[in-house]
């Protein structure tokens, strides 16, 4: 029965992480180096992540730095972040790259929460699924007689009361990352 619900509560977990990481990866109003996570350099023929051939900085609100320590691959980083579905301009001026961030307009950024909004959900619709299969195994577990009636019924009440606490929590999630998108 143990097993069960660890095995239940390390899967919600890694759904609040992809959550996490697909927040991070929306662009809000501000400048933070998580927006370019997904950024994949093409560095001696390998799809490489950027923060991994580059030190990516922020030293103003809207304004990101990306120093690569080979300076040989500034114009691949250039053109991919202008290829990226970032809609920045990357300004290179031979030694590192400034990225400007505009402020949103109200239209993109009802845009975005709605974004937010359908990942959330989609993390939700993960947690319920978990939540079915952890109660499968109950039912299973019980119908081999390895579980009485009674274990099977309480194992599914826990897996019902983490179901709520991780759905309470991308509700949480949610409700920060609206707000920030939101600010002007």
């Amino acid at each position: 029965m143990e097993k069960v619900y660890k095995s239940t509560e390390d899967n919600m977990k890694k759904v609040m992480a992809a959550l996490a990481h697909e927040f991070n990866s929306l662009r809000t109003g501000r400048a933070s180096a998580a927006l370019f996570d997904s950024i994949k350099i093409d560095y001696y023929g390998q799809k490489t992540p950027l923060n991994q051939v580059a030190t990516i900085s922020v030293p103003e609100a809207r304004l990101v730095v990306i120093q690569p320590w080979d300076k040989s691959i500034l114009s691949e980083i250039e053109k991919t972040i202008q290829k990226s579905e970032l809609s920045v301009n990357p300004n290179n001026d031979g030694k590192v790259i400034r990225i400007n961030i505009p402020p949103l307009t109200e239209e993109r950024r009802k845009e975005l929460v709605k974004v937010a909004k359908n990942k959330a959900e989609q993390m939700r619709v993960s947690v319920r699924n978990i939540r079915r299969d952890a109660n499968e195994e109950y039912k299973q577990l019980q119908k081999e007689s390895d579980l009485s009636e009674d274990h099977a019924k309480r194992g599914m009440d826990e897996i019902q009361k983490l179901t709520d606490r991780y759905i309470e929590e991308i509700n949480k999630l949610l409700e920060e990352k609206e707000k920030e998108i939101l600010e002007v």
